[in-house]
């Protein structure tokens, strides 16, 4: 088989939705005639603001994983916080934005450039170009955030003028929270040079929404849009083929991963509030499985009382069990510009669990787009208070009458990891 070199900062037993995309590729490439050989990080010296050591077992055995050594100056920022968890993805975690967390924003926006995990390239390359050269490697993918990694590549690029496949899952320069960490002009230039020489130097990208592929087409005009490559996210069919779907005598909401202020569903909320003060009758849950961030969670609380359940972080598996133990489960998109580019990994497995999908975010988005074409769900502008709180008394009135919320489509089989592999198959050949 012809082998890859696999690049990933993230992998088990590095929890979260990123890991997932990767984790299942390398297992289904090999039946495509790929042999993917896996650089990452020492989990012990990794900054993963999620774990799940569930995952390892997911990882094939006939798959060569190396690890490296890092430089994480998530540690100083742990012990000066005195808190036990690295900010997540959109800061959800953090709270209030105090005086310290701006200082550390600003340290984390302008002198750790792309992001705080470039400590890790150093170490990474090395590691690279010794099995490069000891297994005749002729091709390389590098799979990002953290976008740092994909410096390791114009490295390698330069010295050895191999096949370069970038995978970039979110916008770089354009992410929703970019203007949070306060970049100086010069940090911003330099940070947009990187993601343009990135784009330029890669043989190939692949991303994950229409939105990302025409954003890094605009950063340059040295690109030919042949090399963009559109893979969404999507989900492993072996991950649902034992979890049977259940019909909870309450009416259940499910969310799973990350809520923070940007994530308008005050609607919703009050759509739900609306519905359990009519119907005394019915036993409501809205169940928020991952982080949610304080000010959302107290409000929440304020609002819905004993309705409204938090879980914490939890395992893959279980994850889909929480989803699959639900009435219905619910989209959220962030309320920010450029969103309708915004297809979150949940998404796939939302449409996977065959349960039907409340999304909150823009009507001519990409998400509300493969909901609709698939048959899955129903989309709302997060400000739709009036469609909200009557889309959710239909569905609510149909589940009382024991019908089916979802269709039963099979359109959305065609976002399996499996079929996904074989697209990446060919790109890599």
């Amino acid at each position: 088989m012809k082998k890859v070199l696999v690049i990933s900062y993230y992998w088990p037993p590095s929890g979260g939705a990123g890991v997932q995309r990767w984790l299942k590729y390398s297992k289904y490439l090999p039946e495509f005639g790929i042999e993917p050989v896996v650089v990452t990080v020492n989990p012990g010296e990794a900054a993963y603001p999620v774990i799940d050591n569930s995952l390892l077992y997911e990882v094939p055995k006939s798959i060569k994983v190396h690890t490296t050594r890092t430089f994480e100056p998530f540690e100083f920022y742990k012990m000066l916080s005195r808190k036990k968890q690295i900010p997540f993805a959109g800061f959800a975690n953090e709270g209030k934005v105090t005086l310290f967390k701006k200082l550390m924003r600003f340290i984390r926006g302008n002198f750790f450039i792309p992001d705080g995990r470039i400590g890790w390239n150093n170490y990474a390359f090395e590691k690279c170009c010794e099995l490069i050269e000891s297994q005749n490697i002729d091709t390389f993918l590098i799979t990002s955030p953290p976008q740092s990694s994909q410096l390791i590549g114009l490295k390698l690029k330069k010295k050895y003028k191999l096949k370069w496949i970038a995978d970039i899952r979110d916008p770089w320069t354009d992410i929703y929270y970019y203007n949070k960490l306060y970049h100086t002009s010069w940090a911003k230039k330099k940070d947009a040079r990187y993601e343009r020489e990135v784009i330029e130097q890669a043989d190939h990208l692949i991303v994950v929404s229409e939105a990302i592929k025409n954003s890094f087409a605009a950063k340059t005009t040295k690109v030919d849009l042949s090399k963009i490559h559109v893979i969404p996210n999507g989900f492993d069919e072996n991950d649902f083929a034992n979890n049977q779907a259940d019909h909870p005598p309450e009416f259940v909401i499910t969310y799973t991963g990350t809520i923070t202020a940007d994530y308008k569903i005050d609607a919703f909320i009050d759509g739900v509030k609306e519905l359990i003060n009519e119907h005394k009758d019915v036993k409501f849950k809205l169940r928020f499985v991952g982080s949610v961030a304080g000010v959302q969670k107290g409000q929440f609380e304020k609002k819905l009382y004993h309705a409204v359940e938090f879980v914490n972080h939890v395992s893959h598996a279980e994850s889909i069990n929480y989803l699959m133990r639900s009435t219905l489960v619910l989209l959220a998109i962030p309320d920010v510009k450029g969103n309708e580019g915004i297809l979150t990994g949940k998404l796939f497995e939302y449409l996977a669990s065959q349960k039907f999908i409340f999304c909150l975010g823009p009507v001519n988005g990409e998400a509300a787009q493969i909901i609709e074409e698939c048959e899955a769900g129903i989309s709302f502008e997060h400000s739709d208070a009036k469609g909200i709180k009557e889309a959710l008394l239909n569905l609510l009135n149909k589940w009382k009458a024991q019908e089916v919320l979802r269709k039963n489509s099979t359109q959305y089989k065609k976002y399996s990891r499996q079929i996904q592999a074989k697209n990446i198959a060919e790109i890599i050949l």
